[in-house]
Protein backbone atom coordinates (compact mmCIF):
# COMPACT_ATOMS: atom_id res chain seq x y z
CA UNK A 1 0.00 0.00 0.00
CA UNK A 2 1.64 3.50 -1.38
CA UNK A 3 0.06 7.22 -0.81
CA UNK A 4 0.07 9.60 -3.62
CA UNK A 5 -0.86 12.91 -4.29
CA UNK A 6 0.61 13.04 -8.19
CA UNK A 7 2.41 9.51 -7.96
CA UNK A 8 5.65 11.33 -7.43
CA UNK A 9 6.46 9.82 -3.82
CA UNK A 10 6.22 6.66 -1.23
CA UNK A 11 5.21 7.34 1.76
CA UNK A 12 3.41 5.02 5.13
CA UNK A 13 1.62 8.19 6.18
CA UNK A 14 -1.75 8.86 4.40
CA UNK A 15 -2.00 12.97 3.79
CA UNK A 16 -5.28 14.73 4.01
CA UNK A 17 -7.04 14.45 0.81
CA UNK A 18 -4.64 12.24 -0.54
CA UNK A 19 -5.45 8.89 -2.18
CA UNK A 20 -4.80 5.15 -0.53
CA UNK A 21 -4.19 2.96 -4.02
CA UNK A 22 -4.37 -0.46 -2.61
CA UNK A 23 -6.61 -2.71 -5.00
CA UNK A 24 -6.01 -3.58 -8.20
CA UNK A 25 -9.03 -1.41 -9.91
CA UNK A 26 -7.64 1.26 -8.40
CA UNK A 27 -4.47 0.77 -9.91
CA UNK A 28 -5.45 0.27 -12.89
CA UNK A 29 -7.85 3.74 -12.64
CA UNK A 30 -4.09 4.89 -11.96
CA UNK A 31 -3.33 4.02 -15.68
CA UNK A 32 -5.55 7.05 -17.17
CA UNK A 33 -4.29 9.82 -17.30
CA UNK A 34 -6.03 13.29 -19.31
CA UNK A 35 -4.39 15.98 -20.05
CA UNK A 36 -1.35 13.95 -20.80
CA UNK A 37 1.37 16.38 -22.56
CA UNK A 38 4.07 16.75 -24.77
CA UNK A 39 5.79 19.78 -25.54
CA UNK A 40 7.70 20.11 -28.91
CA UNK A 41 9.72 22.99 -28.68
CA UNK A 42 12.86 21.35 -27.99
CA UNK A 43 12.78 20.91 -31.81
CA UNK A 44 10.44 21.92 -33.48
CA UNK A 45 12.03 25.26 -35.98
CA UNK A 46 14.54 21.91 -36.97
CA UNK A 47 11.29 20.17 -39.34
CA UNK A 48 11.02 21.70 -42.78
CA UNK A 49 7.51 21.74 -42.24
CA UNK A 50 7.20 24.51 -39.29
CA UNK A 51 8.07 28.45 -39.82
CA UNK A 52 8.57 31.33 -37.30
CA UNK A 53 7.45 35.12 -37.66
CA UNK A 54 10.16 37.74 -39.48
CA UNK A 55 9.78 39.62 -36.47
CA UNK A 56 10.20 36.80 -34.12
CA UNK A 57 13.92 36.26 -35.18
CA UNK A 58 15.11 39.71 -37.13
CA UNK A 59 17.02 41.73 -34.66
CA UNK A 60 16.29 39.11 -31.52
CA UNK A 61 18.94 37.73 -29.32
CA UNK A 62 19.23 34.17 -30.40
CA UNK A 63 17.46 31.63 -28.21
CA UNK A 64 17.32 28.11 -29.12
CA UNK A 65 14.18 28.47 -31.45
CA UNK A 66 16.23 30.89 -32.98
CA UNK A 67 19.29 29.14 -33.36
CA UNK A 68 17.32 25.58 -34.47
CA UNK A 69 15.08 27.93 -37.16
CA UNK A 70 18.62 29.11 -38.85
CA UNK A 71 21.01 25.80 -38.26
CA UNK A 72 22.87 27.34 -36.05
CA UNK A 73 25.91 24.71 -35.43
CA UNK A 74 27.96 26.98 -33.64
CA UNK A 75 26.79 26.96 -30.51
CA UNK A 76 26.74 24.57 -27.47
CA UNK A 77 23.26 24.69 -26.66
CA UNK A 78 23.67 22.61 -23.80
CA UNK A 79 23.96 26.28 -22.03
CA UNK A 80 20.88 27.60 -23.36
CA UNK A 81 18.93 24.29 -22.69
CA UNK A 82 18.77 24.76 -18.82
CA UNK A 83 15.89 22.10 -18.39
CA UNK A 84 13.17 20.87 -20.88
CA UNK A 85 9.31 20.49 -19.79
CA UNK A 86 8.97 17.62 -22.79
CA UNK A 87 12.28 15.68 -20.94
CA UNK A 88 11.02 16.47 -17.15
CA UNK A 89 6.87 15.28 -18.25
CA UNK A 90 8.44 12.34 -20.32
CA UNK A 91 10.10 11.00 -17.26
CA UNK A 92 7.31 11.88 -14.36
CA UNK A 93 5.15 9.53 -16.88
CA UNK A 94 7.41 6.86 -16.46
CA UNK A 95 7.61 7.10 -13.33
CA UNK A 96 3.90 6.56 -12.86
CA UNK A 97 3.99 3.20 -14.60
CA UNK A 98 6.59 2.10 -12.83
CA UNK A 99 4.44 2.37 -10.18
CA UNK A 100 1.73 0.27 -11.40
CA UNK A 101 4.25 -2.14 -12.98
CA UNK A 102 6.29 -2.65 -9.53
CA UNK A 103 3.21 -2.25 -6.99
CA UNK A 104 0.13 -3.91 -8.68
CA UNK A 105 1.04 -7.50 -7.87
CA UNK A 106 1.01 -6.86 -4.81
CA UNK A 107 -2.46 -5.41 -4.64
CA UNK A 108 -6.01 -6.40 -3.72
CA UNK A 109 -8.23 -7.44 -5.99
CA UNK A 110 -8.71 -9.84 -9.15
CA UNK A 111 -5.61 -11.54 -11.11
CA UNK A 112 -6.90 -10.34 -14.18
CA UNK A 113 -7.00 -6.86 -13.67
CA UNK A 114 -3.23 -6.77 -11.89
CA UNK A 115 -2.30 -8.07 -15.57
CA UNK A 116 -4.26 -5.79 -17.62
CA UNK A 117 -3.02 -2.84 -15.39
CA UNK A 118 0.62 -3.99 -15.46
CA UNK A 119 0.40 -4.21 -19.23
CA UNK A 120 -1.35 -1.06 -20.05
CA UNK A 121 1.55 0.55 -18.01
CA UNK A 122 3.92 -1.12 -20.05
CA UNK A 123 2.76 -0.01 -23.17
CA UNK A 124 2.69 3.36 -21.82
CA UNK A 125 6.20 3.35 -20.47
CA UNK A 126 7.02 1.96 -24.65
CA UNK A 127 5.76 4.81 -25.67
CA UNK A 128 7.83 7.59 -23.39
CA UNK A 129 11.11 5.52 -23.89
CA UNK A 130 9.96 5.61 -27.64
CA UNK A 131 9.88 9.30 -28.02
CA UNK A 132 12.91 10.06 -25.64
CA UNK A 133 14.85 8.20 -27.79
CA UNK A 134 13.86 9.74 -30.93
CA UNK A 135 14.39 13.36 -29.47
CA UNK A 136 17.70 13.24 -27.67
CA UNK A 137 19.78 10.38 -29.63
CA UNK A 138 20.63 9.27 -33.41
CA UNK A 139 18.27 7.91 -35.44
CA UNK A 140 17.91 3.78 -35.44
CA UNK A 141 20.60 2.62 -37.64
CA UNK A 142 21.10 -0.81 -37.90
CA UNK A 143 24.72 -0.51 -38.78
CA UNK A 144 25.38 1.88 -35.06
CA UNK A 145 23.02 1.33 -33.12
CA UNK A 146 24.86 -1.24 -31.10
CA UNK A 147 27.05 1.54 -30.10
CA UNK A 148 25.19 5.17 -30.79
CA UNK A 149 24.57 6.51 -27.13
CA UNK A 150 21.57 6.84 -26.29
CA UNK A 151 18.95 7.25 -23.07
CA UNK A 152 18.50 6.29 -19.70
CA UNK A 153 16.27 3.46 -19.51
CA UNK A 154 13.69 3.71 -16.00
CA UNK A 155 12.59 0.62 -15.39
CA UNK A 156 11.21 0.62 -11.93
CA UNK A 157 10.19 3.89 -9.48
CA UNK A 158 13.03 5.07 -8.09
CA UNK A 159 13.32 8.91 -7.98
CA UNK A 160 16.99 9.23 -6.90
CA UNK A 161 18.23 7.00 -9.05
CA UNK A 162 21.32 7.95 -11.05
CA UNK A 163 21.11 5.31 -14.41
CA UNK A 164 23.69 4.50 -16.84
CA UNK A 165 23.29 5.70 -20.34
CA UNK A 166 21.59 2.91 -22.59
CA UNK A 167 22.73 2.47 -26.45
CA UNK A 168 20.41 3.29 -29.14
CA UNK A 169 19.94 -0.61 -29.39
CA UNK A 170 19.30 -1.20 -26.16
CA UNK A 171 16.51 0.98 -25.63
CA UNK A 172 14.57 -0.09 -28.55
CA UNK A 173 15.09 -3.77 -27.29
CA UNK A 174 13.85 -2.69 -24.14
CA UNK A 175 10.76 -1.12 -25.71
CA UNK A 176 10.19 -4.02 -27.74
CA UNK A 177 10.25 -6.40 -24.17
CA UNK A 178 7.76 -3.95 -22.91
CA UNK A 179 5.34 -4.30 -26.62
CA UNK A 180 5.29 -7.69 -26.49
CA UNK A 181 4.92 -8.41 -23.13
CA UNK A 182 1.83 -6.36 -22.46
CA UNK A 183 -0.04 -7.23 -26.32
CA UNK A 184 -1.60 -10.49 -24.67
CA UNK A 185 -3.51 -8.89 -22.05
CA UNK A 186 -4.51 -5.72 -23.50
CA UNK A 187 -8.18 -5.15 -24.09
CA UNK A 188 -9.69 -4.18 -27.56
CA UNK A 189 -12.39 -2.03 -25.70
CA UNK A 190 -10.31 -0.53 -22.47
CA UNK A 191 -12.30 1.10 -19.41
CA UNK A 192 -11.85 4.56 -20.75
CA UNK A 193 -10.34 6.42 -23.77
CA UNK A 194 -7.15 7.17 -21.72
CA UNK A 195 -5.94 3.64 -21.51
CA UNK A 196 -4.29 2.04 -24.64
CA UNK A 197 -6.41 -0.72 -26.80
CA UNK A 198 -5.34 -2.92 -29.02
CA UNK A 199 -5.20 -0.91 -32.20
CA UNK A 200 -3.36 1.86 -30.63
CA UNK A 201 -0.53 -1.25 -28.97
CA UNK A 202 -0.54 -2.76 -32.23
CA UNK A 203 0.36 1.03 -34.01
CA UNK A 204 2.60 1.37 -31.89
CA UNK A 205 4.81 -2.05 -32.28
CA UNK A 206 4.28 -1.22 -36.16
CA UNK A 207 5.65 1.70 -35.50
CA UNK A 208 8.62 0.70 -33.27
CA UNK A 209 9.53 -2.28 -36.37
CA UNK A 210 9.27 0.36 -39.21
CA UNK A 211 11.55 2.78 -37.14
CA UNK A 212 13.95 -0.40 -36.79
CA UNK A 213 13.63 -1.25 -40.88
CA UNK A 214 11.64 -4.43 -39.34
CA UNK A 215 9.86 -3.99 -42.42
CA UNK A 216 7.43 -7.48 -42.52
CA UNK A 217 6.70 -7.40 -39.07
CA UNK A 218 5.71 -3.73 -39.06
CA UNK A 219 3.61 -4.34 -41.83
CA UNK A 220 1.98 -7.73 -39.80
CA UNK A 221 1.34 -4.97 -36.98
CA UNK A 222 -0.30 -2.50 -38.84
CA UNK A 223 -3.06 -4.81 -40.59
CA UNK A 224 -3.41 -6.16 -36.81
CA UNK A 225 -4.21 -2.82 -35.78
CA UNK A 226 -6.32 -2.00 -38.65
CA UNK A 227 -8.43 -5.55 -38.10
CA UNK A 228 -9.52 -3.33 -34.41
CA UNK A 229 -10.47 0.42 -36.41
CA UNK A 230 -9.79 1.07 -39.74
CA UNK A 231 -11.97 3.85 -39.88
CA UNK A 232 -11.15 7.11 -41.57
CA UNK A 233 -12.38 10.39 -41.05
CA UNK A 234 -14.27 11.78 -43.90
CA UNK A 235 -12.79 15.23 -44.58
CA UNK A 236 -14.88 15.71 -47.88
CA UNK A 237 -18.35 14.90 -46.36
CA UNK A 238 -17.32 17.09 -43.16
CA UNK A 239 -16.27 19.65 -45.75
CA UNK A 240 -20.16 19.50 -47.46
CA UNK A 241 -21.35 20.25 -43.56
CA UNK A 242 -19.55 23.44 -43.06
CA UNK A 243 -16.23 22.25 -41.49
CA UNK A 244 -15.41 23.20 -38.09
CA UNK A 245 -17.30 26.23 -37.91
CA UNK A 246 -20.40 24.55 -37.77
CA UNK A 247 -20.07 21.09 -36.29
CA UNK A 248 -17.36 20.44 -33.44
CA UNK A 249 -15.44 17.33 -33.79
CA UNK A 250 -14.07 16.97 -30.25
CA UNK A 251 -11.92 13.84 -30.00
CA UNK A 252 -14.76 11.32 -28.90
CA UNK A 253 -16.13 12.26 -32.44
CA UNK A 254 -13.28 11.93 -34.63
CA UNK A 255 -12.75 8.33 -35.52
CA UNK A 256 -8.90 7.70 -36.33
CA UNK A 257 -8.46 8.50 -32.67
CA UNK A 258 -5.82 5.91 -31.33
CA UNK A 259 -4.68 7.61 -27.94
CA UNK A 260 -5.56 10.82 -26.34
CA UNK A 261 -2.45 12.53 -26.14
CA UNK A 262 -1.70 16.53 -26.28
CA UNK A 263 0.90 18.13 -27.62
CA UNK A 264 0.62 20.99 -24.70
CA UNK A 265 -1.06 19.12 -22.44
CA UNK A 266 -4.82 18.89 -20.92
CA UNK A 267 -6.09 19.67 -24.95
CA UNK A 268 -5.15 19.45 -28.26
CA UNK A 269 -3.92 22.33 -30.29
CA UNK A 270 -3.90 24.93 -27.76
CA UNK A 271 -0.64 27.12 -28.02
CA UNK A 272 0.21 25.05 -30.93
CA UNK A 273 -2.72 27.08 -32.76
CA UNK A 274 -1.26 29.40 -33.87
CA UNK A 275 2.11 27.54 -34.84
CA UNK A 276 3.07 28.19 -38.71
CA UNK A 277 3.60 25.81 -41.29
CA UNK A 278 6.73 26.60 -43.95
CA UNK A 279 5.75 27.79 -47.29
CA UNK A 280 6.82 24.29 -48.67
CA UNK A 281 4.71 22.45 -47.07
CA UNK A 282 1.77 25.09 -47.58
CA UNK A 283 2.51 24.27 -51.24
CA UNK A 284 3.00 20.73 -50.97
CA UNK A 285 -0.83 21.08 -49.92
CA UNK A 286 -1.92 22.64 -52.90
CA UNK A 287 -5.31 24.33 -53.66
CA UNK A 288 -7.82 21.15 -53.14
CA UNK A 289 -6.68 19.56 -50.09
CA UNK A 290 -9.44 19.31 -46.55
CA UNK A 291 -6.68 18.68 -44.44
CA UNK A 292 -5.46 22.66 -44.92
CA UNK A 293 -8.87 24.25 -46.14
CA UNK A 294 -10.82 22.95 -43.01
CA UNK A 295 -8.04 24.36 -40.68
CA UNK A 296 -5.69 26.36 -41.69
CA UNK A 297 -5.67 30.25 -42.25
CA UNK A 298 -3.47 31.79 -44.54
CA UNK A 299 -4.75 35.36 -45.03
CA UNK A 300 -4.39 36.77 -41.42
CA UNK A 301 -2.56 40.01 -41.35
CA UNK A 302 -1.90 39.97 -38.02
CA UNK A 303 -0.07 36.39 -37.26
CA UNK A 304 1.37 36.14 -40.75
CA UNK A 305 3.97 38.10 -42.74
CA UNK A 306 2.02 38.66 -46.08
CA UNK A 307 3.78 37.39 -49.01
CA UNK A 308 5.52 34.58 -47.40
CA UNK A 309 3.10 31.65 -48.81
CA UNK A 310 2.96 30.24 -45.01
CA UNK A 311 -0.04 29.46 -42.99
CA UNK A 312 -1.19 28.81 -39.62
CA UNK A 313 -3.44 26.20 -37.84
CA UNK A 314 -6.07 28.42 -37.05
CA UNK A 315 -8.90 25.67 -35.44
CA UNK A 316 -9.72 25.57 -32.02
CA UNK A 317 -9.05 22.15 -30.25
CA UNK A 318 -12.56 22.49 -29.25
CA UNK A 319 -13.83 22.45 -32.57
CA UNK A 320 -11.73 19.71 -34.04
CA UNK A 321 -9.46 16.84 -32.16
CA UNK A 322 -6.59 16.59 -34.46
CA UNK A 323 -3.94 14.26 -32.72
CA UNK A 324 -0.51 15.08 -33.62
CA UNK A 325 1.81 13.54 -30.30
CA UNK A 326 -0.97 10.03 -30.29
CA UNK A 327 -1.61 8.36 -33.21
CA UNK A 328 -4.37 7.43 -35.48
CA UNK A 329 -5.98 5.18 -38.06
CA UNK A 330 -4.51 6.87 -40.97
CA UNK A 331 -1.36 7.04 -39.65
CA UNK A 332 -1.20 3.12 -39.47
CA UNK A 333 -2.44 3.31 -43.53
CA UNK A 334 0.24 5.54 -44.26
CA UNK A 335 2.93 2.87 -42.43
CA UNK A 336 1.16 0.15 -44.32
CA UNK A 337 1.85 1.79 -47.26
CA UNK A 338 5.46 2.48 -46.53
CA UNK A 339 5.87 -1.32 -46.09
CA UNK A 340 4.44 -2.20 -49.19
CA UNK A 341 6.75 -0.02 -51.15
CA UNK A 342 9.81 -0.69 -49.43
CA UNK A 343 8.79 -4.32 -51.02
CA UNK A 344 8.54 -2.88 -54.86
CA UNK A 345 4.32 -3.90 -54.20
CA UNK A 346 4.00 -0.12 -55.83
CA UNK A 347 0.73 -0.80 -56.89
CA UNK A 348 -0.89 -1.69 -53.47
CA UNK A 349 1.30 0.86 -51.91
CA UNK A 350 -0.18 3.30 -53.82
CA UNK A 351 -3.88 1.91 -53.21
CA UNK A 352 -3.80 2.66 -49.62
CA UNK A 353 -2.91 6.46 -50.21
CA UNK A 354 -5.87 6.48 -52.60
CA UNK A 355 -8.00 5.74 -50.02
CA UNK A 356 -6.91 7.81 -47.57
CA UNK A 357 -6.70 10.92 -50.12
CA UNK A 358 -10.56 9.92 -51.05
CA UNK A 359 -11.55 11.02 -47.64
CA UNK A 360 -9.05 14.31 -47.98
CA UNK A 361 -8.78 15.99 -51.65
CA UNK A 362 -12.10 18.37 -52.44
CA UNK A 363 -11.49 18.35 -56.53
CA UNK A 364 -9.21 17.60 -58.61
CA UNK A 365 -6.71 14.50 -58.85
CA UNK A 366 -7.21 12.05 -56.20
CA UNK A 367 -6.45 9.08 -57.25
CA UNK A 368 -2.33 9.19 -57.55
CA UNK A 369 -0.58 7.54 -60.39
CA UNK A 370 1.39 4.73 -59.75
CA UNK A 371 4.59 5.73 -60.50
CA UNK A 372 7.95 3.03 -61.88
CA UNK A 373 10.53 3.10 -59.10
CA UNK A 374 9.96 2.06 -55.05
CA UNK A 375 11.81 5.45 -54.92
CA UNK A 376 9.12 7.36 -56.27
CA UNK A 377 6.46 6.09 -54.45
CA UNK A 378 7.92 6.37 -51.23
CA UNK A 379 8.26 10.04 -51.91
CA UNK A 380 4.72 9.98 -52.73
CA UNK A 381 3.90 8.13 -49.15
CA UNK A 382 6.36 10.58 -47.35
CA UNK A 383 4.58 13.56 -49.07
CA UNK A 384 0.87 11.93 -47.55
CA UNK A 385 2.57 11.60 -44.08
CA UNK A 386 3.56 15.41 -44.36
CA UNK A 387 -0.20 16.51 -44.97
CA UNK A 388 -1.61 14.33 -42.44
CA UNK A 389 0.70 14.03 -39.30
CA UNK A 390 1.12 17.78 -38.82
CA UNK A 391 3.25 19.60 -36.13
CA UNK A 392 3.61 17.11 -33.42
CA UNK A 393 6.91 15.05 -33.23
CA UNK A 394 6.26 12.89 -36.90
CA UNK A 395 7.88 14.94 -39.18
CA UNK A 396 11.31 15.58 -37.16
CA UNK A 397 11.16 11.37 -36.32
CA UNK A 398 11.13 11.11 -40.06
CA UNK A 399 13.48 13.19 -41.41
CA UNK A 400 16.17 11.91 -38.38
CA UNK A 401 14.60 7.91 -39.33
CA UNK A 402 14.99 8.47 -43.43
CA UNK A 403 17.96 10.48 -43.69
CA UNK A 404 20.14 7.11 -42.15
CA UNK A 405 19.26 5.86 -45.76
CA UNK A 406 20.83 7.33 -48.94
CA UNK A 407 17.90 6.82 -50.93
CA UNK A 408 15.76 9.32 -48.18
CA UNK A 409 17.87 11.30 -47.19
CA UNK A 410 16.94 15.28 -47.43
CA UNK A 411 19.39 18.32 -47.11
CA UNK A 412 16.97 20.95 -45.62
CA UNK A 413 17.38 24.56 -47.31
CA UNK A 414 15.21 27.50 -45.92
CA UNK A 415 15.66 31.00 -47.53
CA UNK A 416 15.04 33.64 -44.98
CA UNK A 417 13.33 36.71 -44.94
CA UNK A 418 10.81 36.14 -47.24
CA UNK A 419 9.26 39.44 -47.16
CA UNK A 420 11.43 41.82 -45.02
CA UNK A 421 13.92 44.18 -47.23
CA UNK A 422 15.82 46.11 -45.20
CA UNK A 423 17.98 42.55 -44.25
CA UNK A 424 19.90 40.32 -46.72
CA UNK A 425 18.56 37.22 -47.25
CA UNK A 426 20.09 33.87 -46.86
CA UNK A 427 19.70 30.19 -47.53
CA UNK A 428 20.20 28.13 -44.46
CA UNK A 429 20.95 24.93 -44.83
CA UNK A 430 20.48 21.58 -42.45
CA UNK A 431 22.80 18.26 -43.72
CA UNK A 432 21.15 14.87 -43.57
CA UNK A 433 23.70 14.35 -40.49
CA UNK A 434 23.67 17.45 -38.52
CA UNK A 435 24.31 17.71 -35.02
CA UNK A 436 21.53 19.60 -34.55
CA UNK A 437 18.78 16.47 -34.87
CA UNK A 438 20.24 15.17 -31.84
CA UNK A 439 18.82 17.70 -29.03
CA UNK A 440 21.13 17.82 -26.24
CA UNK A 441 19.73 16.81 -22.79
CA UNK A 442 18.76 19.69 -20.83
CA UNK A 443 21.70 20.77 -18.22
CA UNK A 444 19.25 19.99 -14.62
CA UNK A 445 19.00 16.30 -15.85
CA UNK A 446 23.50 16.45 -16.69
CA UNK A 447 23.91 18.00 -13.56
CA UNK A 448 21.79 15.97 -11.68
CA UNK A 449 23.39 12.47 -13.43
CA UNK A 450 26.81 12.37 -13.84
CA UNK A 451 26.25 9.22 -15.68
CA UNK A 452 24.40 10.98 -17.95
CA UNK A 453 26.55 12.36 -21.17
CA UNK A 454 26.17 13.92 -24.57
CA UNK A 455 25.53 12.50 -27.81
CA UNK A 456 26.78 15.19 -29.44
CA UNK A 457 30.31 16.90 -29.38
CA UNK A 458 28.86 19.92 -27.55
CA UNK A 459 30.71 21.46 -24.24
CA UNK A 460 29.17 21.43 -20.78
CA UNK A 461 28.98 24.75 -19.40
CA UNK A 462 30.35 23.73 -16.11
Amino acid sequence: MFSVTSCEDYTDVTPKGSLVIETADQFLELVSLPGRGYPINNFQYLSDDQWMREANVIGRTPNIDILNFTFDETVDRVALMTGSSFYNQAYTYINRWNTIISLVDNSKGDENTKRIAKAEAKIYRAYDHFLLINTYAKGYDPNTAATDGGICIMDKFDLEAQPSKSTVAQVYDFIQKDIEEALPYIQEKPVDVYHPSLAFAYAFKAKVHLFKREIAKAQEAAEKSLSYNNQIFDMVAYNAQGGPTAVAVPAANNVEVLSYMYMTGYNEMNFGQLYIISPELRTLFGTNDARFNLFFNSTSTTNLDQGSNTAYWGTQYTRFFYPTVGMKTTEVYLMQAECLARQEKLNEAVAILNTLRAKRILSGTVNLTVPATRKETMALVINERRKELLLGFNRFFDLKRLNTETDYAKTVTRVFPLVNKTVPQKTYTLQPNSRLYIIPFPLSALQKNPKLTLNTDEKLPF
